[in-house]
């Protein structure tokens, strides 16, 4: 069986600006009562022994359906040049000068969040201050390089290398073990649904920094960074960072867990594309930012984040010809592919992969639960806020 190779950056021939080194915080040292994920280890996927790889798949099964979450492992990235990534993030945001923030500001009005969010809201108008300040790369910020940043000019060769592998070999082996589950051929998922036009495809590439938040910000987020929300692509990759404020939602006991740091690995979580083609099998999980533990409140928290998308023009329905699917039925369970299926059974359209993310983007995006369009709701005692994109009802715990 061929090994897949390890990511190679790419060697430059012009010189470079110097970058500072990234110096990852402490991680926390409070006693918390952590999420309890599954780890795959990717690499795994290479092994000639069909017992090795079996294992993987069931243990990949488990964490999807279970947990929605999962720690991804020897992928292909040694830590040093993960941490150069995180160097050039962190450069970035020491570096865009006060034009181009203005010049590159986000509009997500037009269903993207591609370009430039300031420390205010989740609209081009300013808002309320949240403190996080994020760049999008989409695909016309790696063909056009007026929409980027003077400052990151210089390394975009590293930027484009890094999410090709990413999304190339990473996301790719990813999809194969999760068309594994579904008893599907190895490259179901990759050819039939993922976007791969580019280095992120339909989708798109973070850099993100979390400012600390004063002691009167706190009261008025309610300790929250970031709503919860579940992500409408194909899977999200998140580099595990020291600074603790990721948390996931657990339907057994309608509790919120941070997710511990794990250096080098990747927080995988998959999006509601995956939910709604598993036919509910494969779990849309409910996450969001919180304030960190207070021996880390006043730290800085920087993030990379790639998240992948669907084809534009597809409309989502399960795939009836998984032999999964075929043996144990629907998973009617999970909110999204639920609604999906009330649509389909019902005889209406359902929404383009495109129509579904640009109207939770342009509309609603990071609104507390409680000031959702449809309002609250009660669910088996558990307190939701309710909103509705082309007649599908999507909820959120309060």
């Amino acid at each position: 069986m061929t090994v897949t190779p390890s990511y190679v950056p790419p060697k430059s021939t012009q010189p470079k600006p110097e970058v500072p080194k990234w110096v990852p915080p402490e991680p926390t040292k409070e006693d918390i009562d952590w999420a309890k994920l599954r780890t795959i280890e990717l690499s795994l996927l290479d092994s000639p022994d069909p017992a090795v790889v079996q294992k993987l798949v069931e243990t990949t099964k488990a964490a999807i359906k279970e947990d929605g979450f999962l720690y991804l492992t020897n992928y292909g990235v040694s830590l040093e040049d993960l941490h150069r990534q995180f160097d050039l993030a962190q450069y970035m945001h020491a570096n865009i000068s006060p034009e181009d923030k203005e010049k590159l500001l986000w509009d997500p009005s037009k269903g993207t969040f591609a370009g430039w969010k300031p420390r205010h809201g989740w609209k081009r108008e300013a808002g309320k201050y949240d403190g996080i300040e994020q760049f999008n790369f989409y695909e016309p910020q790696f063909k056009d390089y007026d929409l980027l940043p003077k400052c990151i000019l210089p390394f975009m060769d590293e930027v484009t290398s890094f999410c090709n592998y990413l999304t190339t070999v990473v996301n790719r082996r990813l999809l194969t073990l999760l068309s594994r589950v579904l008893e599907m051929p190895d490259d179901t998922l990759w050819d039939t649904v993922q976007s791969r036009n580019g280095p992120v495809g339909d989708g798109y590439f973070r850099h993100a920094l979390f400012y600390p938040l004063d002691s009167d910000q706190r009261v008025q987020r309610k300790d929250v960074r970031m709503y919860g929300h579940c992500d409408y692509g194909t899977t999200t990759m998140l580099f595990s960072v020291p600074v603790t404020a990721l948390q996931i939602w657990s339907s057994k006991d309608n509790k919120w867990r941070y997710v511990k740091y794990n250096p080098g690995s990747l927080v995988i979580n998959l999006g509601e594309t995956l939910e709604v083609i598993s036919g509910g099998h494969f779990r849309a999980t409910l996450h969001k930012v919180a304030q960190p533990p207070e021996d880390q409140a006043g730290c800085e928290r920087l993030s990379i984040v790639l998240f992948n998308a669907s084809k534009a023009d597809m409309r989502l329905q399960p795939f009836t010809h998984s032999p999964l699917i075929q043996r144990e039925g629907f998973m009617m369970s999970s909110g999204v592919f639920r609604e999906y299926k009330r649509l389909l059974d019902a005889g209406a359209p359902v929404p383009t992969n495109k129509e579904w993310r640009e109207a939770q983007v342009s509309t609603r995006v990071q609104v507390a639960p409680e000031e959702k369009s449809g309002g609250v709701k009660y669910i088996n005692g558990v307190k939701y806020g309710e909103d509705t994109f082309h007649g599908v009802k999507v909820l959120m715990p309060v």
